[in-house]
């Protein structure tokens, strides 16, 4: 992907963060204009809604269809907004490109899918691309080929145009964010595609709308090219992802309250190191909690053979051993002992509570 073009529009300036906003799905059409006319207000220039909605299960609201494709070009002639939408697949490329939508967009589900990334880009192949702009949204799972072979098949269809969208990644169990940023995986493909605008978005990340300021604040510092972010005019009555739009109002003043680094010459090698000791420190921790997964499982098997929770011997030689392998890798004497002993003592601590519990 060595041409592609800056994503530039008529009346915004390329020297600042390209920001896209709108409803997570259109609703209705004053709902549309409500939400755009406040957002022009603002100086929003580029508005977004989902006309086609997938939904993790049947049932639930999939969007208006090609109708909320009508109101979008009403945003348009009344506010001289650019507009932007989701396809997943070729009759929805279709038919937003014979609306004049401005901006297409890929979802996670579809960018993970390299049949329906083929079927899309076969489609945009036939309708002079070069014109077209096309941004595509990291897979739901980490895997930046996949991410990297869904931004290739638009490329290769011939559109220029075209940027990348970080929108985190699912996982299981419960967490801080609706979707794991995973930071190292965009910094990695802008490590591999310098010129490649990519763009944060705070709301799919987070999940929650007080986390979309400190999540847009992160992607800039890092160098994001703007925010996709979902905003509506009555969020907590939206049909879809209620929690984690905001009003135009509240946009406008996360935005004014954002801070915008001028120059990231001389920062960039620094958060390309921390973000490499976050992922080495989430590994750690990973490590660590399977670790004790086995010491539980080595307290069962004391309390049922009626075995010491502490062997001393074994310990002590764990410590040399330990101690010298970890010296012989540049680490302190004094270090690896603090470390051992403090990863001992929790291992204690939780056969401990296996023990009482079973006891109980």
């Amino acid at each position: 992907m060595d041409s592609i073009t800056p994503l530039s529009f008529s009346g915004i300036d390329p020297r600042k963060p390209l920001i896209i906003a709108g409803p997570c799905s259109a609703e209705s059409e004053r709902q549309i204009m409500d939400t755009a006319t406040q957002l022009a207000a603002a100086g929003i220039k580029i508005f977004r809604a989902g006309i086609w909605k997938p939904r993790t299960k049947p049932g639930g609201f999939e969007g208006v269809g090609q109708d909320g494709l009508e109101w979008l070009r009403k945003v348009r002639e009344h506010t001289g907004m650019f507009t932007a939408t989701e396809v997943a697949n070729r009759l929805h490329t279709q038919q937003a490109i014979e609306a004049g939508v401005d901006i297409l967009w890929i979802g996670a589900r579809t960018s993970a899918n390299p049949f329906a990334m083929q079927e899309i880009a076969d489609t945009l192949q036939q309708v002079n691309p070069e014109n077209l702009t096309v941004l595509v949204k990291n897979p739901v799972n980490p895997d930046i080929e996949l991410w990297v072979g869904a931004l290739q098949r638009i490329y290769n269809a011939g559109v220029r145009r075209i940027g990348a969208i970080h929108r985190g990644f699912s996982t299981y169990g419960k967490h801080l964010y609706r979707n794991v940023p995973q930071w190292h995986i965009p910094i990695e493909l802008r490590l591999r595609y310098p010129n490649l605008p990519i763009i944060c978005d705070p709301s799919h990340i987070g999940g929650k709308r007080e986390l979309i300021a400190p999540l847009s604040q992160q992607a800039f510092d890092m160098g994001f090219n703007g925010l996709i972010v979902e905003s509506h005019c009555d969020p907590d009555c939206a049909l879809s992802d209620a929690s984690q739009q905001v009003t135009p109002e509240i946009l406008n003043f996360i935005l004014n309250t954002l801070v915008i680094r001028d120059s990231r010459q001389t920062t960039e090698s620094l958060t390309l190191l921390r973000q490499q000791i976050d992922r080495i420190d989430n590994e750690l921790l990973e490590i660590l909690s399977r670790r004790m997964g086995v010491s539980r499982d080595i307290g069962r098997y004391k309390k049922e053979h009626r075995m010491p929770v502490v062997q001393a011997g074994r310990y002590n030689d764990i410590i040399r051993s330990r101690v010298k392998l970890g010296e012989e890798m540049g680490m302190g004497q004094e270090f690896m002992k603090t470390i051992l002993l403090a990863i001992h003592d929790e291992s204690v601590r939780q056969q401990i509570e296996i023990i009482n519990d079973r006891a109980q």
